[in-house]
């Protein structure tokens, strides 16, 4: 009975230690960077529950970025705020440990809030755009968007009539053109895809060098500005 009880308490602090060191780790997050502000201005940014964009006259298509694994959402702030220059209602939600695995289902809470948007497109940055895109596959959504992702083999959009968008880079580490390759198979056949050459995983936000990453040979601003062409192109063209 004793050893049994001492097990116990073992595997509690076990338990406990892990939990406390996972914690730990997902709270070490990527921030945007201090350049962000060269783009964006602070007053642009409306902090409810990450960052919200509203354009002055919408066009009814909201956008929802699921960010990447430890990434400050406001590191997409670029993004968000080019598109809403557009007509589009953008969200960048915060995500439980900073991991969008943990609230795929994030985006029903602006669905539901948000009933005069009529289209929702949802999309995500690496690890963000895999929990979008099992989010979307089980959803009915207008469009779903890879940054530096793709699906995984449980959310095969090959039968399905979803229009889709890749954009990817060619000096990527973490999500190489080999991964965009092996991957092409699952993708509908209304997808998108497009290689920003000399950009890499980091500059799809603006957060600064990631571990693992390789140098781009085209700055941040160069990136981010493809990316918002390339998605905009697609929104107004296969989505809308």
């Amino acid at each position: 009975m004793k050893i049994v009880k001492i097990s116990a308490i073992t595997l509690a602090i076990l338990i406990i230690v892990l939990f406390g060191g996972f914690w730990i780790w997902s709270q070490m997050t990527y921030e945007a960077s201090d350049e962000l502000n060269r783009f964006v201005g602070d007053d642009e940014l409306n902090r409810e529950d990450g960052v919200r964009f509203f354009p002055d006259s919408s066009n009814g298509t909201g956008v929802i970025i699921y960010p990447g694994a430890r990434v400050d959402p406001e590191a997409y702030s670029l993004i968000g705020t080019s598109l809403a220059e557009e007509g589009f209602t953008v969200f960048i939600p915060e995500m439980r440990f900073n991991l969008a695995f943990f609230e795929i289902g994030k985006a029903d809470a602006f669905i539901e809030e948000f009933t005069e948007i009529e289209q929702w497109v949802i999309g995500g940055h690496s690890l963000g755009g895999v929990a979008a895109a099992s989010y979307a596959y089980d959803k009915d959504v207008d469009g779903l968007f890879f940054y530096a992702s793709y699906p995984q083999d449980s959310t095969d959009f090959s039968e399905q009539n979803l229009p889709m968008l890749s954009i990817y880079a060619e000096r990527d580490g973490l999500t190489t053109l080999e991964d965009i390759d092996e991957t092409s198979e699952l993708f509908s056949d209304e997808a998108i895809f497009k290689e920003i050459e000399g950009g890499n995983h980091a500059q799809f936000g603006v957060y600064g060098d990631q571990s693992g990453d390789r140098a781009a040979t085209i700055s941040v601003k160069e990136q981010q500005e493809e990316i918002i062409a390339a998605t905009l192109r697609w929104l107004e063209e296969d989505v809308q």
